[in-house]
């Protein structure tokens, strides 16, 4: 399997060169674990699940850490037919689409209770999209359940899902969704959008 993220990280500020090269050493203690390529627009960062949301959440808090407004933006896809089988991707995580919906929303929400918190508040936004065979409205639909339950959920708004929390259990909820619903060898991607320091919620 493949999975990984293309990365990019938007500070508000002047010194935005030092915002974004601090964000990125905050990488280092997972880049055993994880493929990371930087260039002018993006950073991939390819690797199981487990540790590439951890990874992203330390990014998206170092950065906010420094008082500015930032933005991350990141589109995450797993099982993607048009990318080889990395073996640094071999996960364990990902459930087995013939468990019930209702047991693997209650295996996530158990997940989430077990996670600690950073600290760091953070707004998101996400879309998931579950491709190939199967009722990918089921899928969806049974991971809607789950964030309404998740204690990050915001709100639903047009087209995607608002969540707000600790930057621990908002990144947590977001790796679960990734990972419990749709088919674990199937293509599943999420296009998510997380704020902190905006001088809108002033």
């Amino acid at each position: 399997m493949f999975s990984g993220a293309q990365v990019s990280l938007y500070p508000m500020t002047d010194g935005f060169v030092d915002v974004i090269l601090s964000a990125l050493n905050a990488l280092d203690p997972w880049r055993d674990r994880l493929r990371i390529e930087t260039d002018d627009i993006s950073t991939l960062i390819v690797g199981p699940p487990e540790v590439l949301f951890p990874a992203l959440r330390d990014l998206y808090a170092t950065a906010a850490a420094s008082g500015h407004h930032i933005v991350l933006r990141a589109t995450l896809s797993r099982g993607c037919p048009g990318e080889p089988d990395d073996p640094i991707c071999q996960t364990s995580t990902l459930a087995n689409p013939a468990q019930p919906l209702a047991e693997r929303q209650s295996e996530a929400l158990a997940a989430l209770a077990a996670t600690p918190e950073k600290g760091q508040i953070a707004d998101a936004q996400f879309s998931l999209y579950v491709m190939g065979a199967g009722d990918h409205m089921a899928e969806i639909m049974g991971c809607i359940d789950f964030l309404k339950q998740s204690g990050t959920f915001d709100r639903s708004k047009n087209f995607c899902t608002r969540l707000t929390g600790d930057a621990g259990p908002v990144f947590a909820t977001v790796q679960e969704a990734f990972c419990r619903f749709g088919p674990p060898n199937g293509h599943v991607t999420i296009d998510l959008t997380v704020s902190a320091n905006s001088p809108s919620t002033r």
